[in-house]
């Protein structure tokens, strides 16, 4: 009997050691890699003020494992060639997971607020609908700003707005930025980012685990995006869904381990 009482004891937890490994399989495949490593395929440049797919200058490239932002081809000057590198795959609830770092010195004539400062652009418009001359995507911002190492408090994740408004605290807010609650990051550390979408309902900031900001009801409206397509921003449409871009505005950075979940369950995109 106890011989017997021993054999089954193992063999349950084997069968719990299994059942766990399989769980964690199946966590670890809900997390799709945006990234393959190699190149930039999935993904579509769009840079003012030139057509969508015109990598101007390699501005974004493949460096080892990381995705990176590098303007050693512009010339003499920046010039407001803003850009943004697109996954080409529109999402409405999910989880987006990415490291970032900056890198360099601002490029000359780069406006002095892009100063170690990026982002990731969501629910943004397809590129395909942007004008050549189109700035910014109409979208919504999770910004990233790095530490002057100065003393002074910068903090990251904060929330920009171009062409968009959101609910603040449960009221309208139509200012163009506001910022998280984050610590501040000096130097050219790898900074974890992390956020959490509802279609136009609840979004979430994340840096290095700690929630940081909080808002809702994403949707058109308000200023900063220039020579759009009026058949585009229509002010006061709810943004359910759209595309995720890395921004690049004349700060050099780096992305790397870039991995979304879906967490749609079903809802209609």
């Amino acid at each position: 009997m106890k011989i017997k009482t021993k054999m089954l004891c193992i063999l349950g937890l084997g069968l719990l050691a299994s059942s766990f490994t399989l769980l964690h399989q199946k966590q670890n495949e809900e997390w799709k890699p945006l990234f393959n490593g190699k190149d930039l395929g999935g993904w579509t440049v769009k840079i003012y003020p030139y057509e969508v797919g015109e990598n101007y200058a390699n501005t974004f490239r493949v460096a080892g494992d990381v995705i990176q932002v590098n303007y050693d081809g512009y010339g003499k000057s920046f010039d407001n060639r803003f850009g943004h590198l697109y996954y080409n795959t529109p999402y409405s609830h999910y989880h987006l997971k990415l490291e970032y770092r900056f890198i360099g010195d601002l490029y000359p004539g780069a406006p002095s607020y892009t100063l170690r400062n990026s982002g990731v652009m969501f629910h943004s418009q397809d590129p395909k609908t942007m004008p050549a001359n189109q700035d910014w995507p109409i979208s919504v911002e999770m910004q990233f700003l790095g530490g002057l190492s100065d003393g002074k408090a910068r903090t990251t994740g904060n929330m920009c707005s171009p062409g968009t408004h959101i609910y603040y605290k449960g009221e309208l807010l139509e200012t163009h930025c506001i910022n998280s609650t984050s610590k501040t990051y000096d130097g050219n550390q790898w900074v974890k980012a992390e956020l959490i979408v509802l279609g136009d309902s609840i979004i979430h900031h994340i840096i290095e685990g700690d929630t940081v900001l909080s808002y809702s009801k994403p949707h058109i409206g308000g200023p900063v995006v220039n020579n759009f397509d009026p058949r585009i921003k229509i002010d006061g449409t709810a943004l359910k869904r759209g595309f995720i871009a890395l921004q690049s505005e004349g700060q050099p950075i780096e992305f790397r381990k870039i991995l979304l979940k879906d967490l749609s369950n079903g809802t209609k995109n």
